[in-house]
């Protein structure tokens, strides 16, 4: 039977705030920063010193043996967050934690067909890393063999892949590569497949990893990055007149959707509902917005159509709020253009203002902030924001969490190449 409605089950995250879910969250709301000085290279020799890095993760904490040795980092946090979400939705029970080597196998919970259950992870940038130290060690830049393990591990579908090996789930696997947008489409993805009736549960988010010297390099050629020199918490200032570029990040965050009927079965505690969705392309530029906004702006009303929600009925947006001149400008002309009249009520934020740019997972974690926003009644802030530019003229929830009432949400995300994507997602039935 064809599902009617998709309910999010579960959530799991590991963001340059946090390593789980709630403590991100928490982080979050209390206008936290993840944004330091560059550990995991030496950056003396460019002018960018910054990131937003995930900060003491120990993928021994949830691999063992091969499968630790075989997985590349954005799959490991992929990983991390996966199991997470399912134990979270109850797919899985809470001892299943731990560290797991390719020979350990878990059950699902009863009454739950593996082969009835999907994964859609996406990732942008993919193994980046990987790439960039084989390549050096062909060179010989860099000490060690190329690891027999290098090409597999680098591929884009490897999260995913993982996440099925890792839950024992045998449904529809699929990654997806949609710059910026990957994240939230995920979640469109597996709605999709679960009103197609190819699924009745699908494991779905983003992830990457990719905080390198050659990534860095090319952002700070293309002149993307921000400069700050000051403290780097001030660095990422979405929608500030002063802003200067994004601050570059990695993660993961990943949930659990399901058809309500198949939920309401197993007696699954409901976050949200996954109303609607939609993708469109500017067709413009690589890597710069249309300046108008103008398809933004389709997006946003074709997700409020597809979804069945009226503009004035969207309490809150997660906005994509990169930081960085054009992108914020563009965003907010697109959510005047999309909301009509209805914008100048919406409460909009940038959580790239405190975990920066997470690339492929950025989206994923906007939807976990528009779903948690709903299931708890108040919206974080966009930090650093201190100067508003008169170009960006909405109510942006300036430096302070929000209590108010949430309803409904949406998520924005607009990635390189004119890839627009936006989710809106309603509060649970009763």
């Amino acid at each position: 039977m064809l599902s009617s409605e998709v309910v999010i089950t579960g959530f799991g995250a590991v963001t340059p705030v946090g390593n789980d879910r709630e403590s991100s969250w928490r982080a979050l709301l209390a206008g936290t920063s993840g944004v330091a000085p560059i550990t995991a290279f030496d950056s003396s020799g460019l002018r960018v010193h910054i990131a937003a890095e995930v900060k003491g993760f120990d993928p021994s904490s949830v691999l063992a043996g091969k499968r630790l040795r075989r997985s590349a980092r954005f799959t490991q946090l992929a990983v991390a967050a996966a199991r997470e979400a399912a134990i979270d939705s109850g797919l899985l029970p809470a001892e299943a934690d731990g560290p797991r080597d390719e020979r350990d196998h878990v059950e699902l919970a009863d009454g739950i067909d593996p082969t009835r259950v999907g994964v859609v992870i996406n990732a942008a940038v993919a193994g980046f890393d990987t790439v960039e130290h084989a390549t050096r060690q062909l060179l010989g830049a860099a000490p060690g063999r190329i690891s027999p393990y290098f090409v597999s591990s680098s591929l884009t579908n490897m999260p995913a892949c993982e996440v099925a090996i890792d839950l024992g789930l045998h449904g529809p696997v699929t990654a997806s590569a949609l710059a910026c947008a990957s994240g939230v489409y995920a979640f469109l993805e597996a709605r999709r497949l679960i009103l197609a009736g190819e699924a009745d549960v699908v494991v779905c988010g983003g992830t990457d990893a990719a905080i390198t010297p050659a990534m860095f390099g090319g952002l700070q050629a293309m002149g993307a990055l921000s400069n700050y020199a000051g403290d780097p918490a001030e660095a990422s200032r979405p929608f500030d007149a002063d802003r200067d570029g994004f601050v570059f990040g990695e993660g993961s965050v990943v949930a659990v959707l399901e058809s309500a009927e198949h939920a309401a079965r197993r007696g699954a505690h409901s976050y949200a509902t996954v109303a609607g969705g939609a993708l469109t392309a500017d067709a413009f530029h690589v890597s710069a917005p249309e300046p108008a906004g103008a398809y933004a702006a389709n997006s946003i009303v074709a997700a409020l159509r597809n979804a069945g929600v009226k503009p004035d009925e969207v309490d809150y947006v997660a906005a994509h709020g990169t930081s960085t001149k054009a992108n914020d400008r563009t965003e907010t002309l697109a959510l005047h253009a999309g909301y009509g009249e209805a914008a100048e009520r919406l409460a909009v934020s940038a959580p790239k203002s405190m975990v920066g740019h997470l690339i492929g997972a950025a989206g994923a974690l906007g939807a976990m902030v528009s779903v948690l926003a709903i299931r708890d009644q108040i919206v974080p802030p966009t930090i650093n924001l201190h100067t508003p530019d008169p170009d960006c003229d909405l109510d942006y929830v300036p430096n302070v969490a929000r209590r108010m009432p949430v309803a409904v949400s949406a998520t924005n995300a607009f990635g390189f190449g004119g890839q627009n994507c936006v989710a809106i997602f309603n509060a649970p039935q009763a």
